[in-house]
């Protein structure tokens, strides 16, 4: 599961990825939500663009408004069954978010929610395998929205969240084409567990549980400046 993390610069992601077609506009974030629009990076014409979409899946057969709660995150072993998930996923409408972290929160023994910040150990920019869709309204409006695909949690992160939270289907480099251009079964071999060993976490501060902030003394460790 994740429910906020950060997005580096557009300059940082367009080196990591090198998109073919660049529509998207955006700068670094600390704090990003559900509802909120995301860079994304999707295959079009066997080409990959770079675009803007909202963070929580809005199937493309919902009726009316679109109000109510989001599907921010699909877990892997659901994407096949899951109704606003697997129309998606059999169309292989598959994207990749640009990250440079995540957040993860550790229950305390005192009952407190205590946010840590998760980065790999050695990539400033990563990617996690998403699906998407494009919902049209009677009007005409579109909506492109995606959903992040979670994995069983590695024990760095269950360590921090428990088992049951899982964590983001972190994409090694050699598995974005993969993931982008892949039938289901390739596709479906990218959604691995990321070792623990190649990854860092501290605990930060609990400024993050707004989603009114942010700015960069988020991803410091707790107790620093």
């Amino acid at each position: 599961m994740c429910l906020r993390y950060v997005l580096p610069e557009q300059a940082a992601a367009e080196r990591e990825f090198l998109p073919a077609l660049t529509w998207w506009r955006f700068h670094a974030k600390f704090n990003v939500a559900a509802e909120q629009y995301v860079p994304a990076i999707r295959l079009h014409d066997q080409q990959t663009e770079a675009v803007m979409v909202r963070w929580g899946l809005i199937p493309s057969w919902v009726e009316g408004d679109p109000s109510g709660p989001v599907r921010s995150c699909v877990h892997a072993s659901r994407i096949e069954r899951s109704r606003s998930c697997a129309p998606s996923w059999g169309d292989g409408r598959r994207c990749i978010l640009p990250m440079a972290g995540y957040y993860a929160w550790q229950l305390t023994a005192e009952g407190h929610r205590q946010p840590y910040f998760v980065r790999l150990a050695s990539r400033p920019v990563f990617g996690v395998a998403a699906i998407w869709d494009r919902w049209v309204s009677e009007d005409d409006d579109v909506i492109e929205s995606c959903a992040m695909v979670c994995v069983p949690a590695n024990e760095l992160v269950s360590g921090i969240a428990g088992p049951a939270q899982g964590m983001p289907a972190i994409l090694r480099r050699r598995d974005y084409a993969g993931w982008l251009k892949g039938n289901s079964g390739a596709a479906m071999d990218a959604l691995q567990t990321y070792r623990a060993r190649w990854m860092r976490a501290y605990p930060v501060s609990p400024r993050v549980n707004s989603a009114a902030i942010d700015d960069p003394a988020l991803i410091h460790m707790a107790g620093e400046g």
